[in-house]
């Protein structure tokens, strides 16, 4: 890596942190959007880095090279900031083997059983990148394509990410065209709204695969993390972590969240889907009534204070809980990321639903338009 370039993007996201802690609250933050350059694909290809500030002085930056979230710098209870998303200083990072931190993904998020689905008769075989089955799209997914920005100014700054997917990318059908608006509102939330349009009957599920931990990026292991699900019920998985189409109660098991709970009370119980998962790696399914924004999660740091909730749209969320972080993927400032370091809260529709009729339907005909919204709201536990 260039020394001078990895100097300035540390010098940068050190300014984003003294930026981030002289104005929270109010008392000098200026909201807006900045630009900056965060490195180049093999090809030459300019990849831009985009600082969403709002008025109380939350930030968030995100790349259009997968349209990750890089940096969230958020508050704990004494107003200390701290950057709460796993990720890397530069592009190069994200270039290479890594557990999708930050990213979109798609075309389909979450798992496609045995890679393919069968829609209008026709079968399609998809790219086996988890064992038997495909994982978040394949191998080269949305997270690993460079988007069309387009800068949103305005009271609450915004990004607006386009990215079209062309007929048989991955082995999906359809020419799909992708938009994905990031707003930071002066709520301190971080708004995604999610569409898509094709040209061909396809299939299409759309999530963002942040890791937080809400200590602060490198600070220990998420097992005190206090967690709640609104959900009674999940979609429990084979030994491959596809689902078996059952919708199952999650009352008497490792899986209720009902309550606030310790993400580490019940993570090594012996439990059949906890080891299949190697701990939590599990869709479910949302409490809800209608179609609008629901309470899908609420995570709470006791330490810090600390508190994310998550809402959506989606009929379900995927609780992952960093089981397969051994270390070996250093991040931000050097930091290894430990075996369940962070943990993912994913807004989705099921996995493998394209092969599950009696899932909510995940397939997409053209003159219609896909539109889901993910609200991520920080604030500080009472």
């Amino acid at each position: 890596m260039d020394h001078l370039f990895y100097r300035r993007v540390l010098m940068a996201t050190f300014g984003l942190i003294l930026t981030a802690a002289a104005g929270f609250g109010g008392q000098g933050a200026k909201s807006g959007i900045q630009k900056s350059t965060f490195g180049k694909m093999p090809d030459g290809q300019s990849i831009e880095l985009y600082t969403l500030t709002n008025r109380k002085g939350m930030q968030v930056a995100i790349t259009n090279y997968g349209g990750t979230v890089v940096n969230l710098i958020v508050p704990d209870r004494n107003g200390k900031m701290a950057d709460v998303v796993f990720g890397f200083d530069s592009l190069e990072g994200y270039l290479g083997t890594e557990p999708y931190f930050g990213a979109l993904i798609g075309r389909y998020a979450n798992r496609i059983g045995n890679a393919r689905f069968t829609l209008d008769g026709a079968e399609y075989k998809l790219e086996a990148n988890d064992g038997k089955n495909s994982l978040h799209g394949g191998s080269h997914g949305f997270d690993k394509r460079v988007w069309k920005a387009k800068e949103i100014a305005g009271v609450e700054p915004g990004l607006e990410l386009t990215y079209l997917s062309k007929d048989g990318e991955e082995g999906y059908p359809g020419n799909l065209t992708a938009t994905v608006v990031y707003t930071l509102t002066n709520n301190n939330e971080i708004k995604i709204d999610y569409k898509a349009v094709t040209d061909r009957h396809t299939v299409v599920n759309l999530t963002n695969h942040s890791y937080f931990n809400l200590a602060g990026q490198g600070n220990g292991d998420i097992l005190k993390t206090l967690l709640m699900i609104n959900a009674a019920e999940c979609t429990p998985v084979d030994a491959t972590l596809i689902p078996t189409g059952e919708l199952r109660k999650v009352e008497g098991t490792p899986l209720d969240f009902r309550q606030p709970t310790a993400i580490g009370a019940r993570i090594n119980a012996d439990d059949e889907q906890l080891k299949f998962g190697k701990g939590y790696d599990h869709n479910f399914v949302l409490t809800r009534k209608g179609r609008g924004l629901v309470l899908a999660a609420r995570a709470v740091d006791p330490d810090s204070g600390r508190q994310l909730e998550v809402y959506t749209t989606e009929p379900g969320l995927q609780f992952y809980s960093g089981n397969f972080l051994d270390g070996s993927v250093k991040g931000k400032g050097g930091v290894a990321y430990g075996h369940r370091s962070g943990f993912c809260l994913e807004t989705q529709h099921f996995p493998d639903s394209p092969n599950k009729p009696n899932f909510p339907p995940t397939d997409l005909k053209p003159g219609k338009t896909y539109h889901e919204v993910a609200v991520f709201k920080f604030s500080v536990a009472k």
